[in-house]
């Protein structure tokens, strides 16, 4: 995810503090990794000198002081031309899982027990993930179908490994 581009998509909507922008992108996109107030500034900082968003205003507080940015045309002509292209599909076909079941393979332990261990999980967090689906709002909804669907194929590719892992083995041991 371009966290870049995310947060000059918040500011369309008009200026905030950069400490607005953590809260609104963690609400929104960040359940499973929120933000850290160093990246959220570094971005913005970049952004600025980029030309993307402007210092919109500075507030002083009990603490440092604020800055209120703001996007500019050219930070909205840059959110458009990404939003408008397609992101790149990934095939994951350099797969820590594939990884580790081949160097069993070749070491000679057996990849049954670490194809199982690896389903369990798997269906733990589907599981997870439907509580959560059935108890969020639609964003929620969407964000966990969109993981859950990604599981099932994994799920998939475990099944279709295990039932080809003798073959496999021989295959990876010449």
């Amino acid at each position: 995810m371009s966290i870049g581009h995310t947060l000059l998509g918040l500011l369309e909507s008009g200026p905030r503090h950069g400490y607005d922008l953590k809260r609104a992108f963690d609400e929104k996109f960040g359940h499973d990794r929120p933000l850290h107030y160093g990246q959220v500034y570094s971005t913005m900082s970049r952004l600025l000198k980029n030309g993307l968003v402007v210092v919109d205003g500075i507030e002083a507080g009990g603490g440092p002081e604020r800055k209120r940015y703001a996007i500019t045309e050219a930070g909205i002509t840059d959110v458009a031309q990404w939003l408008a292209t397609p992101e790149k599909p990934e095939p994951y076909l350099q797969s820590t899982l594939y990884t580790k079941v081949v160097l069993a393979l070749l070491t000679g332990r057996g990849a049954e027990g670490l194809l199982d261990t690896q389903r369990a999980e798997h269906l733990r967090l589907m599981r997870e993930l439907t509580r959560r689906k059935r108890d969020g709002d639609l964003a929620d909804q969407l964000i966990c179908d969109h993981a859950l669907f990604h599981l099932e194929a994994d799920l998939r590719w475990l099944e279709l490994t295990a039932a080809r892992l003798d073959r496999l083995a021989e295959e990876v041991r010449r």
